[in-house]
């Protein structure tokens, strides 16, 4: 599919473990990842390409990247067993519930579902 003007194309994150982060993904989201050198690697099978940049800097969130799963309550569980804190428990809004998670490298991701 080619790119639409205006439309989110990829996201890119910070990583201070690469490594760690691709087990995270790939075992809790079924992610799959290309490493292009030893800093840099993409990311497949999320719904939008993206990818982490390795960094020895502290990391600051400048996006809340959203993800959709239908049971919130099992990929909280799957997501507590990696070891990643939760920094917004499960609440509900108009349409969906959704929770937010520190991931193994710092970035603040959410994840919701329908009503």
């Amino acid at each position: 599919m080619s790119p639409t003007n205006n439309h989110i194309n990829y996201i890119e994150l910070y990583a201070n473990d690469l490594d760690s982060v691709k087990t995270f993904y790939t075992n809790v989201f079924e992610w799959t990842f290309t490493d292009y050198g030893p800093t840099y690697t993409a990311f497949e099978n999320s719904g939008l390409s993206g990818g982490f940049e390795k960094t020895d800097k502290p990391i600051t969130n400048g996006a809340l990247v959203v993800i959709y799963h239908n049971n919130l309550e099992n990929i909280r569980l799957k997501i507590l067993d990696y070891g990643c804190k939760i920094s917004v428990d499960i609440f509900s809004f108009p349409g969906g519930r959704r929770f937010q998670f520190i991931d193994p490298t710092g970035n603040e991701l959410a994840v919701w579902c329908h009503e």
